[in-house]
């Protein structure tokens, strides 16, 4: 997993992904109104990962309404400060970890004690009781423990490869939309 983590390539390709997910949502149109979507991203600057410096998302165009249309990603995971593909892989490979392999991987991410140990609950609690993970996982060969996520996720999707993390990111992007996220606090 750390390995993927330093993988320039994969970071180009989820960015990629977002650009597709996004260029597909904006050809739809305001879905209260019906009128044209203009692009309105917002700036980001997650820490961890690339210099990603915004999240793609549009704005109605019709006067009275401008409602926003912000598209799933592959790269942000909700508003966490973090990239989304740093909070799952340093979280799963956090599980379980040694004393000096969490002084390693520190190294190698410099992310605080406290912001991995919110992480870790954040996906044993608030995940695992969310209406999205209640509808999507019995879709698993294996049932998946909650007490090792996102773990269990990583490999289940083989998010040690390149492949399998965009599998495991495009999986996740329902929660990375406001609507998405509305049972499960970030």
């Amino acid at each position: 997993m750390e390995n993927v983590l330093r993988n320039e390539k994969v970071y180009q390709f989820l960015e990629k992904v977002d650009e597709d997910l996004a260029l597909k949502a904006g050809s739809f149109g305001c879905e209260h109104c019906g009128g044209r979507l203009h692009r309105a991203d917002y700036e980001r600057k997650p820490r961890g990962g690339p210099g990603w410096d915004k999240r793609y998302s549009f704005c109605c165009s019709r006067e009275g309404c401008r409602k926003r249309k912000t598209p799933a990603s592959v790269r942000f995971l909700g508003r966490k400060v973090y990239a989304g593909i740093v909070v799952v892989l340093v979280t799963a490979m956090v599980h379980g970890a040694s004393e000096s392999r969490l002084r390693r991987l520190r190294q190698e991410v410099p992310i605080d004690r406290r912001t991995l140990k919110r992480w870790r609950e954040w996906w044993a609690e608030n995940f695992v009781q969310s209406a999205f993970w209640k509808a999507m996982r019995g879709r698993f060969r294996r049932p998946i423990d909650p007490g090792q996520m996102p773990l269990g996720l990583v490999e289940a999707f083989g998010g040690e490869q390149r492949a399998g993390l965009v599998r495991l990111m495009k999986f996740l992007s329902p929660i990375t939309t406001k609507s998405a996220t509305e049972g499960l606090v970030m």
